[in-house]
């Protein structure tokens, strides 16, 4: 079979890192998104690209998605891993540890609690770093997040995203990263759990660019009207145990269930990037809905990383 993206073609990421997601160009990520599929539905023929490949994977939080879509996307691709679970820059200088890696392996995928962490990584090291979650973005998880909604719908541009919960980390990639494919964003939030003003800033400016619409509002019926996907996280994430009480009580009219998801378009889709806690920031009955592509999601994470390995390290 003729591979769409010959694996010793494959264009190379302008930059040295993925940070956040606007570190990809807009090219690179419609190229990604296309990559990703054509590695889906062709696994074999990337069965080696990575031979030779080390990566190091450290990750300062729990996972089972991030964690074992990585590991299985590196062997996938003929490469090797090496997990390292716990905090980063305690026991040694964390500008130490990423100038040992770098000697060692070929890239760095990080897991892990604040930005700087990630960031200080890329700066003291020579080989691409990888952000596989922090406080501030989860890119990897947008990027299989979009093309899940491709799948489902064919399209990108012009479709609605609904966002409803906390301004996180994955609302705020999402923000970024659909806003920029054409498609208009709805946050739905409390008061008090506004995203980052610099990325709402950003994200203006995308909207802009690509004419997508961006709305941050309290107002639950405008978020939804109109979406074609649906998408909510836990409402106390880790590190925000201590908070989960009060968001309990600040959250509790932003549950998405069977009310709240006939807002949306009749055939809209509902989304969660998981671990969900059923009952709290969604149902069951959400979760097990024959629209819920929640599972998709958790499945694409693979073929996403796998596109974004290959332009990172090929």
């Amino acid at each position: 079979m003729d591979t769409l993206f010959s694996p010793d073609q494959i264009l190379k990421v302008s930059g040295e890192d993925l940070l956040r997601d606007l570190d990809l160009t807009d090219d690179e990520l419609l190229y990604l998104l296309d990559l990703a599929a054509e590695v889906k539905q062709a696994p074999r023929d990337y069965a080696h690209a990575l031979d030779g490949k080390s990566i190091a994977m450290l990750f300062e939080k729990p996972s089972l998605r991030t964690k074992l879509t990585f590991e299985l996307a590196i062997r996938q691709l003929g490469g090797d891993s090496i997990f390292i679970e716990g905090p980063i820059g305690v026991r040694e200088p964390l500008k130490d540890v990423a100038r040992n890696l770098d000697r060692w392996v070929n890239g760095i995928v990080a897991r892990v609690f604040s930005q700087t962490t990630v960031e200080d990584l890329a700066r003291w090291s020579s080989v691409p770093v990888i952000n596989a979650l922090s406080d501030a973005y989860h890119p990897c998880q947008a990027l299989a997040d979009v093309q899940t909604i491709r799948e489902h719908f064919g399209q990108l541009q012009g479709l609605k995203l609904a966002f409803i919960g906390d301004g996180n980390n994955v609302a705020q990639s999402l923000m970024l990263t659909a806003l920029r494919l054409g498609m208009d964003f709805a946050l739905g939030c409390p008061e008090g759990y506004l995203p980052n003003p610099d990325v709402v800033a950003q994200a203006e400016g995308l909207a802009a660019v690509s004419g997508a619409s961006l709305a941050i509002t309290h107002d639950l019926a405008r978020a939804l009207e109109g979406a074609h996907a649906v998408y909510t996280d836990v409402w106390a994430s880790m590190g925000q145990e201590q908070e989960s009480v009060k968001r309990r009580k600040d959250f509790h009219t932003y549950q998405v269930n069977d009310e709240l998801f006939a807002l949306a378009r009749p055939e809209a889709v509902f989304m969660h990037c998981l671990p969900a806690k059923r009952g709290e920031e969604t149902t069951d009955s959400i979760m097990e809905n024959q629209r819920s592509v929640v599972f998709d999601q958790a499945e694409n994470r693979l073929h996403a990383q796998k596109a974004l390995l290959l332009m990172m390290l090929m």
